[in-house]
């Protein structure tokens, strides 16, 4: 057999010397087998994991919202019922995810820790764009697992203090798409979800109008969409949502506070179950 010898931490000098300001390259340069494989070689027809599915985002006057299900199916299966699907990625941004969900966790939480990494080193973060476009760095490096069938298609929300709240969306390329027209939606429900919003999106609503008008399209998606997940009030699982303002920074809005909005929606969907 062919002796390999045991894979080590890189050395002391390695954290020392001038290197480069990512910690992405940092770690492919010195611990290669730490990052997350560029690809799943050699699978016949794919694999059948996890999906994440339903990510909405909008803009409200003070700033930004975005909020998912909490479903992730496989085939025709629910794989999982309550995913988390949003991550606050910095003070002042969260990404929501949809497709491959374990590729996709594993690329936010390492854009994550790029974003904490460049901070600790420049004593500020990274501008709005420099965030995004860093992000479309991490969806181009999975590529090659995109053209096997492991698409991940990550949302980015932000607040830029010059424009306020801001979405950006990407394709498989890790081409970057920003939203102009102050709302977006990804995944398999993404083409009910941006209907809905069509007709209830409001630019000049407050923090209350927006979540509502956001679990409102995560509502309307999966009443069309199976992949997509509704609340169920039964098991207390809502969608998780994300709020960003100049003032607060990104917030996870509480269970209790999404509980009541969820049901103020049932309550109007029963009155009106055509709507």
């Amino acid at each position: 057999m062919e002796f390999r010898p045991p894979v080590t931490a890189p050395g002391l000098g390695a954290y020392l010397a001038p290197g480069p300001m990512s910690f992405t390259e940092f770690v492919g340069s010195n611990a290669p087998h730490l990052m997350p494989s560029p690809g799943v070689q050699g699978v016949a027809g794919g694999l059948d994991v996890p999906h994440g599915t339903t990510i909405v985002a909008l803009t409200f006057a003070d700033g930004v919202v975005i909020a998912g299900d909490r479903r992730a199916t496989s085939g025709n299966v629910i794989a999982q019922r309550d995913i988390e699907k949003i991550f606050i990625t910095d003070s002042y941004s969260a990404v929501g995810i949809a497709g491959s969900a374990g590729l996709a966790i594993q690329m936010v939480r390492l854009y994550s820790a790029d974003l904490e990494h460049y901070e600790k080193l420049e004593g500020v973060s990274l501008s709005f764009d420099g965030k995004a476009n860093k992000l479309a760095q991490s969806v181009a490096s999975n590529l090659s697992a995109a053209l096997q069938g492991f698409v991940v298609v990550p949302l980015f929300v932000g607040f830029d203090p010059e424009e306020g709240g801001r979405i950006v969306n990407y394709d498989a390329t890790g081409g970057r798409y920003d939203e102009h027209l102050g709302f977006n939606a990804v995944g398999s429900g993404s083409i009910f979800a941006k209907s809905a919003l069509k007709k209830t999106f409001d630019p000049a609503a407050d923090l209350a109008g927006a979540v509502h008008t956001a679990v409102g399209a995560l509502y309307d998606a999966a009443d069309d969409d199976t992949a997509t997940g509704l609340p169920d009030l039964t098991r207390g699982l809502y969608p998780i949502v994300v709020s960003i303002t100049g003032a607060e920074g990104a917030v996870k809005r509480p269970t209790a506070e999404i509980e009541a909005v969820v049901r103020a929606i049932v309550a109007e969907r029963t009155q009106s179950p055509g709507a």
